[in-house]
């Protein structure tokens, strides 16, 4: 059974850094995303950065590029979300997620195709 524990959300102003971590167990698939999402109150969740790891892709959502960087350590038990210069916008609940889905690289940021999910961790930016 996959267990996603997310830590390292908080609130701060805008322009400064988070670093989000997704602690991962039960993962045993050589062939698997796993990704960030968030869910801003009253929208869709919507994914924000995911990996693919056979081939260690990444993927980000165009709202996102240039400040946030998804990583895994080696041994694929953590999962990162580094976030610069946050925005006001970029206030969320943030969700680690896993998929065991062959073709969970084929459209990678959609969350249907993630079936394991964290409990989320909070980020708040204010301006």
């Amino acid at each position: 059974q996959v267990q996603l524990v997310e830590t390292g959300g908080g609130s701060v102003q805008a322009g400064e850094s988070l670093r989000l971590s997704c602690a991962a167990s039960g993962v045993t698939s050589k062939n698997y995303c796993m990704g960030w999402f968030r869910q801003a109150p009253g929208k869709e969740r919507e994914g924000v950065a995911t990996v693919y790891s056979p081939r260690s892709s990444t993927y980000y959502a165009d709202s996102v590029k240039g400040r946030f960087t998804i990583s895994q350590d080696n041994a694929k038990t953590t999962l990162s979300l580094q976030i610069d210069s946050l925005k006001p916008d970029d206030t969320a609940m943030y969700y680690c997620a896993a998929s065991s889905q062959t073709l969970c690289f084929i459209n990678p940021l959609h969350p249907g195709r993630f079936t394991s999910w964290g409990q989320g961790t909070q980020v708040t930016v204010s301006s």
